[in-house]
This record gives structure tokens, sequence and C-alpha cells, in this order.
């Protein structure tokens, strides 16, 4: 009986230690994405790419780059989708500093994160799986309810906000004109302006029919978009 107590008392240590341990790393990643100071450079691409943001609209999408990250930590390795075009592009741009690039994702990751071209993209059914992954970690990182939302998330209401004429748009009101729940959403940054809104409940909705096309700009974390689905890119 005393071997036994002491096994699980030694089960119980190794296991408080175990969670000690994830949630102080956990800490010091979301920190450390809270206080990195990307390059100015990652400004100025976007700013060269949309030249009507202002100074403050440019830090809402450095905001929102922050924000994919925490979503990428959150998702744990498993694959999402990048929501929004305007922080796709500063993604893009950062990678280009490549030994920052390395730097940055073996503290706030513990691995490199790839964005792969969305030529190498696989199936929509993928790139279905990851927009509905990250709706759901967006919504809880911002306590919304993702089968009844009242506002959106800032990775998938960017676009939108900063009038980005090649971006991706999400609509709370399912029922208006324009709003589409499935299909190709045309666009990536190469100036085509999208023509229609996706509705963000058949995002969250449980169904494997729920969102139809993608609407997203790039995945991280596993395979990613495809076939028409207007990725511009994604990960590992």
């Amino acid at each position: 009986m005393e071997l036994v107590f002491y096994i699980i008392v030694i089960c119980l240590l190794v296991t408080a230690a175990s969670l000690f341990y994830f949630k102080t790393r956990a800490k010091k990643r979301m920190s450390y994405i809270n206080s990195y100071q990307f390059p100015d450079a990652v400004t100025k691409k976007v700013a060269q790419t949309y030249p009507h943001l202002n100074d403050g609209e440019l830090r809402q999408v450095i905001k929102g780059l922050r924000e994919y990250f925490h979503l990428n930590n959150l998702a744990g390795g498993k694959m999402i989708s990048m929501p929004s075009q305007v922080i796709d592009v500063a993604w893009h741009e950062f990678i280009l500093f490549t030994r920052n690039y390395q730097t940055f994702c073996k503290h706030a990751f513990g691995r490199f994160l790839h964005h792969t071209p969305a030529e190498a993209m696989q199936s929509q059914v993928i790139a279905q799986a990851g927009i509905k992954h990250v709706w759901r970690l967006a919504c809880l990182r911002e306590t919304i309810n993702p089968h009844s939302p009242k506002k959106l998330p800032l990775v998938f209401a960017l676009d939108a906000r900063l009038k980005i004429e090649d971006g991706f748009s999400y609509e709370l009101n399912c029922m208006r004109s324009g709003v589409v729940s499935s299909g190709s959403y045309k666009g990536s940054h190469t100036g085509q302006s999208t023509s229609a809104a996706f509705c963000v409940t058949h995002i969250g909705c449980s169904s494997d029919t729920g969102f139809g096309g993608g609407g997203c700009s790039g995945d991280s974390g596993g395979s990613g978009c495809g076939g028409g689905s207007g990725c511009g890119g994604g990960g590992d």
C-alpha cells in the first residue's frame, strides 16, 4: 500500500510540475509576442501596398499581426487560416527579414512558422477546417460566442474596417444582400477587389458543409487553402 501511495504522489507531483511548466512557457511566449518590435519595413510595406491607411490604421495592422501570432500559439501547431489580406501583407514582409523572423519564431512558438504560397495548398476541405479553427480561437480570445457573435474578432474585422479593396469581408447579418455562405472568395493582394462578404455564423457552425469555399488569405500550422479559395499563402 505504501508503494502505491508513493507512486500516486509522484504522479501528482509530475503532473503539477508539467502544468506549471506549460503555463509558464505560455505566459513567456505571450509576453514576447506582445513586446516584440517588428522591423519598421513591415509597416512601410503595408503603407506602400495600401497608401490610404493613416498612422493609426497602420498600428491596427501591426496589432492584428500580433493577434494572429497569438492565435497560432493557441492552435498548438494545428493549421489555422489567415482571415485578413492586410495582415497577410505584413506577415509576408516580416518573413523577408529571415534572421529576425527565425529568432521571433523560436521564442514565440518554439518552432519555425512557415508560410506556404497559395499555389502549394492542397484542398478546399483543409481550407474550411482552417478558417473554422481560427474563427473559434479568435472568438475565444475576445470572449465572443462563435455561434451567435455580436461583433467580429479583430483579425476578421480589419480588412473591412480599413477599407482594404482586395481584402476579405465578413458579416454578422447573413440575410443581407451580397453575403455568401459558400463558394470561392476571390482576392489576394493583386488589385482585384472583392464583391461579396462571408457569413460568420456559417464559419462557426460545426457542420462540415458550413463554410464551403475558404475566404482566407493564408494558413499556418498545417496544409492550407487551395482550389480558387482566394488564399494568399499558408503555413507549416
